[in-house]
Parts: structure tokens; sequence; C-alpha cells
């Protein structure tokens, strides 16, 4: 029976899933994006031509290969359309091989809104939301308020839109945000909301499928399906650092429940991380670096999000974190991004145990942003020079492989792969 496997990341998203999907996609006949909405940002080089994608699956380069947007995912109409503009200016024409989940909810433009006087209710306190309207979107999928894709083919839809953008407008005058002068994407809301409703009217003309019968017909005909997760196991809603976390589920069981398979068709894990750390927002960090090495990282990696632009918050590697991302999605295999960011530094660091309050520990404590956390370091290192992906697996240089080995062991996993830089082509197979 062929499998469903998944890629997803291991750390606080920006992992470089990404590029893997597109690398790994000539591999599939299906690749199937499974949760998360337009907070994500997927970032694929090739040809001297650099895109990001927010909804739609990394797969979507090869024409020949069927990209699914899955139940779990949901879907802002409006964004949507101009990311499937900035495809079509590159001559691509994602309307022959992306198909729709009819059972994916709908982000309204009120809830954008909601978003933003959530966030701002909050006052230092704040999550760091990327302000795309994706939490109080969940909300109403799990209070049983949401609207579907399915739904804008209903004659009753711009009455239940209306209804349910009222009640938002309600909610959002309870907590005293004025929207009047607030912009959405540059709009002001009357505006983003005809807009909204034109990408509607659009969203109608592409192929809208019940996804979990589309994808078990898919795997009984021994097609080869590949899920692609967004964000980061640690910010899984039930598992991450709470509550500096997505509103969704972002670990391999949220594959079954975001595409409608069971969890026997799950195959082979891969899971991705950077040979670094790295977040954005505000939310615990064990091992970061408010210093020059983490401007260092910073500049270098240019991690700055691929969605809003901040700037990311950089540190060493966290074994426990990767080792409790490990165990929660069942990874099989390992592939290790940006370790070019990594070469000119004499050391580096890599946290294998926490100390909190005296006593060693391996493990993410429950309350870890509440907790005073020193990370056990080793150190090792630097391989001080470029890796050179011509040249094969087996020539990089001797202290990368000494890191690769350090990694393997304290995981008990593979490195199958390791990335050297943002292009599709930057990749070394082991």
């Amino acid at each position: 029976m062929m499998k469903v496997d998944v890629i997803l990341g291991l750390q606080w998203g920006d992992e470089g899933k990404g590029k893997i999907v597109d690398v790994f996609t000539p591999r599939y006949d299906v690749i199937a994006r499974f949760q998360g909405g337009p907070n994500a940002g997927h970032t694929i080089k090739f040809e001297g031509k650099k895109f990001i994608l927010h909804t739609i699956p990394s797969g979507i380069f090869h024409p020949e290969k069927e990209n699914i947007i899955g139940s779990g995912v949901i879907i802002d109409p409006y964004i949507l359309f101009k990311e499937i503009a900035t495809l079509h200016e590159a001559r691509l024409k994602p309307e022959r091989n992306l198909l729709i989940s009819r059972r994916a909810h709908l982000i309204l433009p009120s809830h954008r809104l909601l978003d933003a006087a959530y966030e701002e209710a909050k006052g230092d306190a704040r999550i760091g939301s990327t302000l795309k309207g994706i939490g109080p979107a969940y909300t109403d999928k799990y209070a049983r308020n949401g609207i579907r894709v399915g739904n804008i083919l209903e004659p009753d839809f711009n009455s239940n839109y209306i209804a349910l953008k009222n009640s938002h407008l309600a909610l959002i005058h309870h907590y005293q945000f004025d929207y009047t002068d607030y912009l959405i994407d540059g709009l002001p809301f009357d505006e983003y909301e005809e807009a909204w409703l034109d990408a509607v009217e659009r969203l109608k003309e592409y192929t809208l499928i019940d996804s979990e019968y589309y994808l078990n017909q898919c795997i009984d005909d021994r097609k080869s399906v590949l899920a692609e997760g967004a964000q980061g196991t640690l910010l899984d809603v039930d598992f991450g650092s709470y509550p500096y976390v997505t509103s969704s589920n972002t670990i391999t069981a949220a594959a079954c429940s975001g595409l409608g398979i069971s969890p026997h068709r799950i195959g082979t894990v891969y899971g991705i991380f950077k040979a670094y750390c790295t977040r954005v927002g505000g939310g615990p960090f064990p091992t970061e670096l408010d210093n020059a090495i983490g401007d260092q990282l910073r500049e270098s990696g240019q991690e700055f999000g691929s969605t809003t632009g901040r700037p990311r918050r950089c540190g060493w590697l966290d074994i426990p974190a990767l080792n409790y991302a490990i165990m929660l999605n069942g990874v099989n295999k390992l592939i290790m991004m940006k370790v070019d960011v990594l070469n000119h530094l004499e050391t580096i660091q890599v946290c294998t145990e926490y100390m909190i309050d005296g006593t060693k520990t391996d493990r993410l404590p429950f309350d870890l942003g509440d907790k005073s956390i020193t990370p056990v370091y080793n150190r090792l290192h630097g391989w001080n020079s470029i890796v050179d992906e011509s040249k094969g697996f087996e020539e990089i240089p001797s202290n990368l492989k000494d890191y690769i080995v350090c990694i393997e062991k304290v995981t008990g996993l593979p490195i199958e792969m390791i990335s050297s830089g943002p292009d599709r082509t930057q990749t070394l197979f082991r």
C-alpha cells in the first residue's frame, strides 16, 4: 500500500520547508498542504527567481504535479489571488494543477479586524500575531460558526457572510477598537471587503474537491503523496510554547485530520530544522543570542520574516527542543537547513540540556516561558569555510561532518540531506 510522506518543521517555523518540498516534488504525484493559513511564508528560489507562497503548496512550480489545499487550511481569497497573480507573472498557470478542498474554512475581512483588536487589547502581553486573521478564523471554525469554501456556491452565502461579519463588528465594538483608519494590506476595510468578495467570485472558477475522497483514491490508485506542513512543531497550539503559538496543530497528526487520511497511511516523516534556531515574535527561546553572534546569524541568514518582514530572534541549536519535536512527530529522517550561515564561525555551540532550579534536564518543561532556564552547551569547532555543494556530501568540511555526527548521536536519527543556500540546487543528499 502506498503511504503519504510528510514534511514539517521541528522548530519555531521558518525552517525552509518550502524549498525542500520544491526539491522533493519530482518524486511525488501529489503535494497536499494540510494546515495553517497565509501566516505561512514558504520561500522558493530557482533560476534567479524568488517566490514566496502563503497558501498554495510548494509543489506548484512543477505543472505536471497536482497541488491540493487541504481541509485543515484556512484561506483568505484575497491573499490567495495575490499569490496566484505572482505565479501568472512568471507564466505559470496554477488553475491547471491547483485543487482546493470544499471543507477548508475562509478568513473573512472582519476576522482580520478581530485579530488586530485582540492583539491591541493584550498590550505588552501580545503574542506577535501576523494579523492575518488566523486565530479568529480558527476560533469560528471550532465554535461551529465558520464559513467554508463549499459554502460560497450556496444561495444563502451572502446572508450568512453578512451575519457573521456583523457579529464580528459587534465584538470589535466591545473591544473599543476603532478600525475607521485601520488598513488591511494597505486598504480601508470597505475596499478590502469589496476586493475580498471579488476574489470569492474568482474562487468559484477553480477546481473545488472533496479532498478526503480525492486523496484516499489517489493512495488507492498508487499515486505518491507528499503532505506539506506550515509553521513549526514548537508553535503547535497543543504542544508548543503556549500561548505563544499558532492556532492550529502543526505536527504529523494534523496531516491526518487536515487531509482526511488515516494514521496507518502515513509513511516517512521528514523533519526539517535549521543548523541553529530562530523565532519570530514573543515567547520563550532558551538558546537566544542577544549579542553580536545573534546579529551575525540574522544578517548572514537573512532572518527576516517572509510574511511580516520582522527580524527573527536567533540562537544556538536546541537539542532538548529538537528531540521533543522528533518524538511528537515520529520523525524518520532529518534534513538540516542553512549550514552556510555557520560557515565563518570559529566555534559553534549546541545546547544538549537545560539547567532548571539547579537540576539538569533534557525535557521541555510545561511552563517553559515561566522558568529560568540556563542552557548547557557542548562546544564544537566551526568548519570556517564555504560548503561547495558541487563536490557532494562526502567532500564537506570535516568539522561540519563532526557537527552532523554530533546531532545524529543525540537524536538517534540520520541527517539525509543538508542545505547550503536558498536555491533549489544548493542541496546535498547523503
